[in-house]
């Protein structure tokens, strides 16, 4: 993964209003592809209950709890006395950031009221159903061959409660359950129940309100599809605009690079690490960065509030960090250097994180990244641009790998202390830890935020007290497994691990051909050409077969890497 885009919140607001992106660039899509809300049907979601004939009755059990309202997210500077005061804090080891006033407290921040970016579009199959969790709520995401759009409903059928993310597009273009093959369309109504009678009460069956399943707002932008978490949110979500990625995204002489994969720790502990880019020249060693370059990283917090904040740093490289709420992490690069022939060059990496707070323990990560030096390496259409997607995702794995099994350790005692005096990490987390420098100052940014706004964790669905973390029960093997978390979930990686295993298959069996007719030729050379043949061929197929580790486990050991 490359870089970090960072710009102060009001630069990005402002962006929100004034974007378009030119059609140069299909995945940064210039129109916003807003899904229709249910259609005007007998089965539709009105004010959360399923309204018909003008009877309203709430489809979800049990009733969730909604979450107050968020404000508009105005900025509010740091004064010259609050950052001297937040330097004394982070030296002291104190709780307190510059920036935070008692006026910003009173700010409130929703969970629901967001768009979380669920995928990647090209990551996507449009040929079947795709299950995900968003904020700990089963959801399917399936793209609607009527309309052409992506649909996001409840992950559930309504007639004996079966994952509809386990059934098929039917013959009809509608989504249809595996277990009795009910079928649902786009507005998540009832298109037919294979069981019912043709006339009389079963057949009205179809026709009611019990029998839909609620439908999320979703929309493409930028490609990647967006969904509110909230059934009861279509008009806060029409007027509501999605986390926008920088202009450069569509810039010719910047190359693009995007990867997901879903990590089993927490939303606070993926927050909390992509806040702190003094970590790299350690946990990501001789990968994207280098023991020996470490140094002092001093970090200002420039403003903050419901709305997140923003920092920066003034060395060379210059780092500057935004965090947008609930989920977007941007940090930009800027490297002033001197080549021989080009002389003096501004390089701009700008690195761009979705971290999806799937359900308790789990966290969906998605990286946009972008650069505008050493092109030739990175994936894209020009015809000098040769290293496919897949093979990035190679690097980018080591990156997430770097960093898994420290944080599940971190996870692990953080939980250990809570659970000691039922304390919140987040209010106690300068007594936990010992944070004298300023490099980590926007990580005590990001948990004053979580603490003061975010009340301390996102706002769940449904029941999370009681389920163990998954960092707490799964080994080292199942946290490093790259092909549940990532191969299964990637188009580009999913189809060079099958064509991997195709041609590794194509050359074992060329192996034995050529080594089974190597002694039948009379003449010496053609015996010798057979024989380096199948050498050949089974040294290639031996290749691929290691080679194809990097699409399911690498083991990952920083006392080994030099």
């Amino acid at each position: 993964m490359a870089s970090v885009l960072l710009s102060t919140y009001q630069s990005v607001a402002s962006r929100r209003s004034e974007r378009r992106a030119p059609a140069r660039f299909p995945r940064i899509a210039a129109a916003v592809d807003f899904c229709a809300s249910p259609s005007q049907s007998d089965c539709r979601s009105l004010s959360g209950g399923w309204r018909r004939n003008g009877r309203a009755r709430d489809r979800r059990c049990p009733v969730v709890r909604v979450a107050a309202p968020s404000s508009s997210p105005a900025a509010s500077p740091a004064s010259d006395e609050e950052q001297r005061e937040g330097a004394a804090a982070a030296a002291a080891g104190e709780e307190e950031v510059p920036g935070s006033s008692s006026s910003s407290d009173l700010e409130s921040f929703s969970w629901r009221d967001n768009w979380y970016p669920v995928s990647l579009v090209e990551d996507l199959d449009p040929s079947v159903p795709t299950p995900f969790q968003l904020l700990n709520r089963d959801i399917v995401i399936w793209k609607d061959p009527s309309t052409s759009e992506w649909v996001a409903l409840d992950d559930l059928c309504p007639h004996r409660l079966a994952p509809l993310s386990e059934g098929r597009i039917d013959e009809d273009g509608w989504l249809q359950c595996s277990y009795h093959g009910w079928s649902f369309d786009g507005a998540g109504s009832c298109k037919r129940i294979p069981q019912a009678a043709a006339e009389g009460p079963e057949a009205r069956a179809v026709n009611s309100p019990r029998a839909c399943v609620a439908k999320l707002p979703s929309m493409v932008s930028q490609g990647l599809l967006f969904v509110w978490p909230d059934e009861k949110g279509w008009e806060k979500a029409a007027t509501t605009k999605p986390p926008m990625l920088p202009d450069e995204f569509n810039d010719p002489n910047f190359s693009t690079v995007t990867i997901q994969r879903d990590l089993f720790y927490g939303y606070d502990t993926l927050m909390e690490n992509v806040s702190d880019p003094s970590h790299i020249n350690f946990a990501h060693h001789k990968v994207t960065g280098r023991r020996d370059r470490a140094k002092p990283l001093p970090f200002k917090l420039e403003s903050s509030g419901a709305w997140g904040f923003s920092g920066s740093d003034s060395g060379n490289p210059r780092i500057s960090s935004s965090f947008i709420a609930p989920c977007y992490n941007m940090n930009k690069i800027e490297i002033d250097t001197k080549l021989p022939v080009l002389g003096d060059q501004k390089w701009v990496i700008w690195i761009c994180s979705f971290n999806i707070p799937m359900a308790p323990g789990k966290t969906r990560s998605i990286v946009c990244s972008a650069r505008n030096f050493f092109q030739f390496t990175m994936p894209g259409s020009a015809w000098w641009q040769v290293v496919p997607r897949w093979y990035e995702h190679w690097t980018s794995n080591l990156v997430y790998d770097g960093d898994m099994i420290v944080l599940q350790g971190q996870e692990k005692i953080f939980l250990s202390k809570s659970m000691e005096d039922g304390s919140d990490v987040n209010q106690q987390y300068t007594k936990l830890t010992f944070t004298p420098t300023q490099a980590d100052r926007l990580v005590l940014a990001f948990r004053n935020w979580l603490r003061r706004h975010g009340n301390s964790q996102p706002d769940w669905f449904g029941t999370t007290t009681g389920q163990p973390l998954p960092s707490t029960v799964l080994t080292k093997r199942q946290m490093l497994d790259r092909f549940e978390q990532h191969t299964l979930k990637c188009s580009s990686c999913r189809a060079a691990y099958a064509a991997f295993q195709t041609w590794q298959k194509v050359l074992a069996g060329a192996a034995v051909v050529f080594a089974a007719t190597a002694g039948v030729p009379a003449e010496l050379q053609f015996r010798v050409l057979l024989a380096g043949a199948a050498v050949l061929s089974a040294l290639l197929s031996y290749l691929l077969h290691d080679l194809q580790k990097h699409f399911v486990f690498v083991d990952y050991v920083h006392s080994e890497i030099d």
